[in-house]
């Protein structure tokens, strides 16, 4: 009685468009699903493009689908009953009578929303599937990139900063709007600049934030600093959530941060590169010779339905050496070093005998102190860091291996007994400068103690001959600058805790990259000069008066870690 039927129909057609609403309209997923059977898959995807566009009402609505059923459902079809019993029939006759156009479900902004919102995002020659999902508060709410596990070491983070074409612009303006109010000023109105650097600037390999930094620079004079650019300003849907999916579909990971995630799935890669590599002759183990012929420095292979791609290397089994393959380049190159000194080390004869022998009293007493468990370890990590001082091409090819073997033999005796002679004078300083931090500490002295204790800790430990490598040479003034800290702290304890303030969170996020390693992965390049970078600026800060190897500063620092 409440409906608005149009004028001029009889009572038999009231009651079939009465039937039809009800059921389309105020039904339930039962009554809809007897109408709707017949194009449930398009309106599966209608309906997605709502989600992609993230607005209802751009697919069919239901007076749509009322007109629709109304003009092909006879006027004595009044029931459920009815309907069952009419289609039971009709179809046969008429197979296609209620089955949609696809045009009739989708308007002009839906089918814009397609173009909008791909199916899939490109990476070089990664095909990855997106998904999307609107509901907003929820975390699946936005964009998702399924990356496969064997693929995660090729997708880098930056391409998906730019996001979906359909969400960059909003995108665009929440990041400006998300800056402090002394940069944001100088860009409004922010919806013209937005569209602006949109028109001008396509996406390329340097992240949105890059783009838009330098754009911005380039039109107002006004520099824009990485750390201004705040994510968590931005509304969730806007940021690609990314799904690391293993080969059985399962989610093994989701998150906003691509990066977070890659650190815990490390050894997963691994495992998953190892399995991809599994049907080649390239990974080997026990080697004590090259026997590998030429090493290529990249391997490819599909493995379900994705190019996996990896770096093969050197590794160090300690009294062989393998070949893997890395899922990252950086952590190749750190790896294919440290094997190579290792093959080095097994092919020529050690020095360590001579060296030994060569040693006076007092030598052999200083040596006897260090963090080696006995004299025996510290000379052959001496050898050691000799042999490494030639190894700076990561060769791969048996020719250029035999010359660097040959440039290892010559003078090994003479480049071993320098690091040994470094290793003693080191060795004095390091006893003075422990005993100078072990004495009795007042309580505002503490946390200057415990920092300096933790610095003296991290440049002695055993194996640190090697590691140090080059710089060796550098460690007495590591260690005057520290004793100066220490000698000048009670004179002014708030002072250091200012400079310390500086450093520590350069040096809690250098630890924090150090811990993520994997089991025997050494430190990719990039982590090393940060390290004795971070030495340096220590020296900078505290004892500016000796002197610095190089410029350095925090920003230097920063981005060495990635930051």
């Amino acid at each position: 009685a409440d409906r608005v039927v149009p004028a001029g129909r009889n009572e038999p057609e009231v009651a079939r468009e009465l039937f039809i609403r009800h059921a389309l309209v105020d039904g339930d997923w039962n009554a809809r699903h007897r109408f709707l059977q017949t194009n449930r898959r398009l309106l599966d995807e209608a309906e997605e493009l709502e989600h992609r566009a993230r607005r209802r009402g751009i697919v069919v609505d239901e007076e749509t689908l009322v007109d629709f059923y109304d003009a092909r459902v006879p006027a004595d079809v009044v029931s459920g009953a009815h309907f069952d019993a009419w289609w039971k029939q009709a179809r046969h006759e008429q197979p296609d009578l209620l089955t949609f156009d696809p045009g009739m479900l989708v308007r002009d902004e839906a089918a814009a929303a397609a173009a909008e919102f791909p199916d899939t995002w490109q990476e070089e020659r990664l095909t990855l599937p997106l998904s999307y999902h609107f509901e907003p508060g929820a975390a699946r709410d936005g964009v998702s990139v399924d990356v496969p596990l064997a693929t995660l070491n090729t997708v880098a983070a930056e391409p998906f900063s730019w996001q979906v074409p359909g969400m960059r612009y909003d995108l665009v303006v929440a990041l400006i709007r998300g800056l402090p109010k002394q940069l944001r000023v100088n860009f409004v109105p922010v919806p013209d600049v937005a569209r602006a650097f949109l028109a001008d600037v396509s996406p390329g390999e340097e992240s949105l934030t890059e783009a838009l930094s330098r754009y911005l620079r380039g039109r107002t004079g006004v520099h824009v600093p990485a750390d201004a650019w705040d994510r968590t300003a931005v509304p969730g849907h806007l940021l690609p959530t990314f799904r690391v999916v293993a080969e059985d579909g399962s989610v093994m990971a989701e998150g906003k941060d691509l990066d977070v995630l890659k650190e815990p799935l490390a050894r997963d890669l691994a495992r998953a590169l190892d399995a991809a590599a599994g049907d080649s002759d390239l990974t080997v183990s026990g080697a004590t010779s090259w026997t590998f012929g030429t090493l290529p420095s990249t391997y490819a292979a599909n493995r379900a339905g994705h190019e996996v791609r990896g770096f093969p290397a050197l590794v160090d089994e300690g009294s062989s050496v393998g070949v893997r393959i890395l899922g990252r380049e950086d952590d190749a190159l750190a790896h294919h070093r440290r094997g190579l000194r290792r093959l080095l080390m097994l092919e020529v004869e050690s020095p360590a005998s001579s060296l030994v022998g060569a040693l006076d009293n007092a030598e052999k007493l200083a040596l006897a102190a260090s963090p080696y468990p006995n004299v025996a370890a510290l000379i052959d990590d001496c050898v050691l860091a000799a042999v490494g001082e030639v190894v700076t091409d990561p060769v791969r090819d048996p020719q250029a291996y035999d010359h660097l073997l040959a440039g290892v033999r010559t003078g090994l005796v003479e480049r071993s007994r320098a690091v040994l002679g470094q290793v003693v004078r080191v060795l004095g300083d390091w006893r003075e400068t422990d005993r100078l931090l072990h004495g009795r500490v007042e309580i505002g002295e503490l946390s200057a103690m415990t920092d300096l204790r933790a610095q003296l800790g991290r440049l002695f430990s055993t194996g640190f001959v090697a590691d140090a490598g080059p710089a060796l040479a550098h460690y007495p003034r590591y260690l005057a600058a520290m004793r100066l800290r220490a000698e000048h702290l009670a004179a002014d304890p708030h002072r250091d805790r200012l400079l310390q303030e500086r450093v520590a969170a350069l040096q809690d996020s250098w630890q924090h990259r150090i811990d993520a390693l994997a089991p025997g992965q050494p430190p990719t390049d990039d982590l090393v000069r940060a390290r004795w970078q971070l030495e340096e600026f220590r020296v900078s800060l505290w004892a500016q008066q000796l002197g610095t190897a190089e410029p350095v500063s925090d920003q230097r620092i920063r981005k060495l870690l990635g930051g």
